[in-house]
């Protein structure tokens, strides 16, 4: 088993364990929330994505998408994909991969969506395609 693997199964047990953890229902408005996702087929390229592998909000599935506008640079505009609903912000990293995910709209379940979410780069910058995002979040 790779390192990466290991670290990718170690991660997903933990994130899921906390997914179970959360007491609040999807009925809530607002709360923290935790996302796990990987970067394996993100190119580089204008519509780069990642794919969220767990999330503590009923409204954002497991395989959504999150698509990078401006991928190149450190901060880029992005659109988070769940099915046909859609959350619009902007992250914007560190050269190590932290840093910070600001969404302020949304659109079908995730109307009124906003959140402020923490961006840590899990493993080597230089080799690992995962990363968790944590923090408040609302449906105003």
């Amino acid at each position: 088993m790779t390192h990466s693997k290991a670290i990718f199964g170690l991660l997903l047990a933990v994130v899921a364990a906390g997914a179970f953890a959360v007491t609040s229902s999807a009925s809530d408005r607002s709360g923290t929330l935790k996302i796990f996702k990987e970067c394996s087929e993100y190119t580089g390229l204008k519509g780069s994505f990642c794919t969220i592998k767990t999330s503590t909000l009923k409204q954002i599935k497991a395989g959504s998408k999150v698509v990078y506008l401006q991928p190149k640079a450190l901060a880029s505009d992005v659109i988070l994909t769940s099915g046909t609903n859609k959350a619009y912000g902007n992250c914007a990293l560190n050269k190590a991969g932290n840093g910070k995910c600001i969404f302020t709209r949304g659109t079908g379940t995730l109307a009124g969506f906003h959140a402020e979410l923490r961006v840590t780069h899990l493993g080597d910058p230089s080799a690992s395609p995962f990363w968790y995002w944590q923090g408040p979040y609302n449906f105003g």
